[in-house]
């Protein structure tokens, strides 16, 4: 997670250095060059374009597990830091501003920062103006990275964090389901919210199983309403 003085270090004290230019036009030249690399799966929206574009050319340079694993960072690190996304839809960043932001993102991420295809492709969001997409474009990488690894996520919301053989169990019922294709993989997510009161809401791909507690009482009043 980004440390509360690196953060203010971005408009504070940032880099005072430009944007590269040049690996820019390089990232924009690959990821427009003939679609002989095709993504496993369709992904929509502007966070889904530029997705699809780092996909492309990360597999066109071999870089595909540190652009995955730099995304994947990413991503837990929006989730851990809501400030970040906040700073990076502010209007009046300066190239200075961005620079600060991706010397920090590139500090964080380690040798997968490092790497040319990430570097680049950060440098073009920042280039772009569409820095703010960053939390939605890892949502949407991830989808790709998932369907090239033949992986279905499962997303399983409890009330309460589920132990290790709870967890288990549950993947291995589900696996053997029609929801999950052949030789397809699970990946096993469980997320906490206590708002469902008990019970279980199970996410497989884009299918949703309720079995939450909520659910059931919704649907009680609903019945109760309706018959009165």
């Amino acid at each position: 997670m980004l440390s509360r003085q690196a953060i203010r270090s971005i408009r504070a004290a940032a880099p005072q250095r430009t944007l590269a230019r040049a690996p820019v036009r390089s990232f924009a030249a690959a990821a427009a060059a003939p679609q002989d690399v095709k993504p496993p799966v369709a992904v929509y929206g502007l966070d889904g374009t530029y997705a699809t574009a780092l996909y492309t050319a990360a597999a066109k340079s071999s870089a595909l597990d540190p652009a995955a694993k730099a995304l994947s960072s990413l991503s837990d690190l929006f989730a851990k830091d809501t400030k970040l996304a906040a700073i990076l839809t502010t209007p009046t960043l300066s190239d200075s501003d961005k620079s600060g932001i991706i010397a920090e993102l590139e500090k964080t991420l380690g040798a997968a920062g490092s790497n040319e295809t990430v570097k680049n492709f950060l440098a073009t969001l920042a280039e772009n103006n569409r820095l703010g997409i960053l939390p939605g474009v890892c949502e949407k990488f991830g989808e790709i990275i998932r369907a090239s690894r033949g992986e279905v996520e499962l997303i399983v919301t409890s009330a309460q964090q589920l132990d290790n053989r709870t967890l288990s169990r549950l993947e291995a019922a589900v696996s053997k389901s029609a929801y999950v294709g052949a030789g397809k993989k699970l990946k096993v997510t469980n997320q906490v919210n206590p708002d469902i009161l008990g019970g279980l809401v199970v996410e497989i791909g884009d299918r949703t199983i309720d079995l939450s507690v909520s659910s059931k009482i919704a649907k009680m009043n609903k019945l109760l309403t309706d018959t009165l």
